[in-house]
């Protein structure tokens, strides 16, 4: 499982071209499922998100996390985070997780971030979204379970 974290100060979130959500300071987290994950990938995965220190302190230090500025999260399913392209001028996608598995795995990625004292907000699986965000930083990282 790989997530590509974006530090922001707000985000929202249109589906089909419909206002889905928003949120405040916090975290866009896209998230992709590979064919390997498990459980496992799922529960580290949902620790860095919630605990990673990227968020400023008081001297200005990154030393606070989504969950110490009382943060929010928005949370997006998305293949194209496995895209290889290395060959080619075509990505090629054979490492993601066919579109069933992946939809379980982000699933129960949803489930147990709720058991995370951080609010947060979804896109819809399988569905087209745009999302608007002002970036803070910019701080962008990468979380890989592998």
């Amino acid at each position: 499982m790989k997530i590509i974290i974006q530090r922001i100060n707000f985000a929202k979130i249109f589906v089909n071209d419909k206002f889905k959500g928003e949120i405040g300071k916090g975290i866009v987290a896209y998230v992709g499922v590979s064919s390997e994950d498990t459980e496992k990938d799922i529960d580290f995965c949902i620790d860095k998100l919630v605990n990673l220190r990227i968020f400023n302190d008081d001297d200005g230090k990154m030393n606070l996390s989504v969950k110490d500025v009382n943060g929010e999260l928005l949370v997006i399913s998305n293949f194209t985070i496995y895209g290889n392209t290395k060959k080619g001028r075509r990505p090629s996608y054979t490492d993601s997780a066919p579109a069933e598995k992946a939809e379980e795995i982000y699933n129960l990625f949803i489930e147990k971030l709720k058991q995370t004292d951080v609010r947060f907000e979804t896109g819809e699986f399988r569905q087209h979204m745009k999302i608007i965000s002002e970036n803070d930083g910019p701080v962008n990282l990468i979380i890989d379970s592998q």
